[in-house]
């Protein structure tokens, strides 16, 4: 994907790799103690159980529901035709904060061990209303831009940040939207996006418990401009208007569970391979004494779900893991990577775990020697193999500790 031009790239790039060949930043976070009240010891959730490869109930499929391509011709045209991700990052109109600028409570709840080596914050008055999500890396693996999803009430928007020139990365809005009455209009994703994941020109989001659909699909280069700033969303006398953002990615495709399917509540995306796959992980509370599963599905070179001949999209993987609470899920190879909440709920500092067949590892930290090092409330993973970090967000904070890093830290 094309985003800047080459010649621009290559001058960011360079300040990219000074930054990267840099000391580790001095956040506040990485000399933070943890108090009394979160020093106990996170239980190991042992090695990953692979179950059945394809079929079976434990691996449930998923119904495509493609967007017929007249609606979606109908709407563009109606709106004035795509503008792409191109114009997105063009038209950014926002900046990140650097870490140093970031208030002191958002440093405290970086990761304590191992320390974000780079860290942006949101200024304050333009998420204090909406609840942070989902981050996702760039489709081409790069980490120049990255997607950072947003909820509030029956809203959904993501930010796209440009991130090319570590020193001002900068951002603009695009509302998650539904196309509606054909094409001739449209309204917002209701649901909150806890997890993303970015593939090629595909962006793939999870959908809350109360839609018929586990997953939607939006396809970068049909982003559109909408020309009427107000908190309203869809077709207006005046024109389109998005709750203020200034574009929108209409869905081109949902995807529906068959039967009782458990809901999606982490995306992951895993680059190793020779095609990306996507992981899938439930949400079990700490109270229900049964596994967490983990799905595999393989994608397309278009970033979207592989379906068979009825449309279904199956898992072509099933594993299963005692880890409870799962917030944020990363598969690499035959690793998985796990952020859970801690004490059961999303207050306070949670883990991050590495699984494989064998066992689990993860950091400890602080005087009491506590498994809870990682951001406060932990959050979606997302990894960028270019720069070899791995991305997360913790409150309005989008941070990154290099994956050898962390490793290094697994005890």
């Amino acid at each position: 994907m094309k985003h800047r031009g080459r010649h621009r790239r290559r001058r960011r790039g360079a300040a990219l790799r000074a930054v990267l060949a840099g000391t580790a930043l001095a956040l506040t976070a990485a000399a933070t103690m943890i108090s009394a009240s979160q020093a106990t010891v996170a239980d190991d959730p042992g090695p990953l159980k692979r179950l059945a490869s394809a079929g079976g109930p434990d691996a449930p499929p998923l119904a495509a529901e493609p967007v017929p391509r007249d609606t979606l011709d109908r709407l563009a045209t109606a709106m004035g035709q795509p503008v792409g991700m191109d114009a997105v990052l063009r038209g950014a109109d926002h900046t990140l904060r650097p870490a140093d600028d970031c208030p002191a409570d958002e440093k405290r709840a970086l990761p304590v061990a191992p320390a974000a080596t780079r860290a942006y914050c949101f200024p304050g008055a333009d998420t204090a209303t909406w609840r942070p999500g989902a981050v996702a890396v760039s489709g081409d693996g790069t980490g120049r831009v990255l997607a950072s999803a947003w909820s509030r009430d029956a809203l959904a928007k993501v930010a796209f940040v440009d991130a090319s020139d570590p020193r001002h990365p900068a951002y603009s809005w695009a509302l998650l939207a539904l196309p509606v009455d054909g094409g001739r209009d449209y309204r917002a994703l209701t649901s909150d996006v806890s997890g993303m994941v970015w593939d090629h020109d595909t962006l793939l989001v999870t959908a809350g418990p109360r839609d018929r659909a586990a997953l939607y699909a939006f396809d970068m280069r049909r982003a559109l401009r909408a020309d009427v700033d107000s908190a309203a969303v869809g077709r207006l006398p005046g024109g389109w208007s998005a709750a203020g953002a200034r574009f929108v990615l209409p869905a081109v495709a949902s995807y529906v569970p068959v039967g009782d399917t458990p809901r999606a509540a982490g995306l992951g995306l895993d680059r190793t391979g020779a095609r990306a796959a996507l992981a899938v992980a439930e949400r079990v509370p700490a109270g229900e004494h049964r596994p967490t599963r983990l799905w595999r599905y393989r994608l397309g070179a278009d970033g979207l779900p592989l379906t068979d001949t009825l449309g279904r999209a199956v898992p072509d993987a099933v594993y299963t893991t005692k880890a409870t609470e799962v917030r944020g899920v990363l598969p690499y190879g035959s690793r998985w990577y796990l952020a859970r909440a801690g004490g059961g709920t999303d207050d306070g500092r949670g883990t991050l775990w590495r699984q494989d067949a064998d066992g689990a590892r993860t950091t400890a930290c602080g005087s009491d020697d506590t498994h809870r090092c990682w951001s406060d409330p932990p959050r979606s993973l997302s990894y960028a193999p270019a720069t070899g970090e791995l991305w997360s967000v913790s409150g309005t904070t989008l941070f990154a500790v290099p994956l050898t890093t962390l490793d290094a830290a697994l005890r």
